[in-house]
């Protein structure tokens, strides 16, 4: 893990019409973490992504910055080299009928649609990621005809295609079932050997595993604790970021959720 930060903030507040979504983020992300930002709806989660895209902007006072890769005014199109984010809307530009190593292929052009005559080391590109991600059995699926975990992992793909510095999942579990959950935790945890920077921002404690650096807990628009998954990750914990009442229990990589 490097000690060079990729987002480095202090006393940062943010509002979306007049409404405070941060209230004063204090936090540092550094190069190569893979970092879980895990909280209920309408905790911040989503806020903060928005702040690291440029979509809304930091209120600018006293004793207090949000700086991405050591700029405080970084250029959005820097944000755009640098940093691929991927949610669970994207899946919907795509045309049902492409196959996946042309969507992989449209995102190096920064397209969604099929890139006619494309360069031979463009195809090497694609079918290089291809090999390192695993992604030999679906590469020539038409996108319509995959799961949801498949869907996804192609979206993951498409977004690294250019060799990001940093890869935010915003919520990628989102409406997919138990079996394509498993299949895209499995193809994430392969990320952590491509170098990339990884944030995962999710509800869904079953994405939580010990393969990443750390865990933030946030909540009302604040974090309340940020350690390594394997300190954090208890009943206890639990059951007060999410106000609920449940039974934590480990396993080898991951945690299970009992409830009675």
């Amino acid at each position: 893990m490097s000690n060079n930060c990729w987002l480095d903030a202090k006393n940062t507040t943010a509002y979306k019409q007049d409404y405070k979504v941060i209230k004063s983020l204090s936090i540092k992300f550094f190069e190569n973490e893979r970092i879980i930002l895990l909280g209920p709806n309408g905790s911040g989660k989503s806020s903060i992504v928005d702040l690291i895209n440029r979509n809304i902007y930091p209120v600018v006072k006293k004793n207090s910055y949000f700086r991405i890769f050591n700029e405080e005014l970084i250029d959005i199109w820097k944000v755009r080299k640098y940093i691929s984010t991927v949610n669970s809307e994207i899946k919907f530009r795509i045309n049902k009928f492409l196959i996946v190593k042309d969507i992989l292929l449209s995102g190096l052009y920064g397209r969604f649609c099929k890139i006619e005559n494309p360069k031979k080391e463009d195809l090497i590109k694609v079918n290089e990621l291809i090999e390192k991600m695993f992604l030999n059995d679906i590469a020539d699926k038409k996108f319509g005809y995959l799961s949801d975990g498949e869907k996804q992992i192609s979206m993951i793909a498409r977004a690294i295609i250019n060799n990001p510095k940093v890869l935010i999942l915003d919520e990628p579990s989102v409406n997919i079932d138990l079996k394509s959950r498993i299949f895209l935790i499995e193809k994430i945890k392969n990320l952590s050997q491509l170098g990339i920077s990884i944030l995962c921002i999710t509800h869904d404690i079953s994405m939580i595993t010990k393969d990443y650096n750390r865990v933030i807990f946030l909540k009302d628009r604040e974090i309340i604790k940020d350690g390594k998954p394997s300190e954090l990750m208890n009943s206890k914990n639990i059951n007060k970021l999410f106000d609920i009442n449940i039974k934590l229990l480990e396993n080898s990589n991951s945690w299970d959720v009992y409830r009675g």
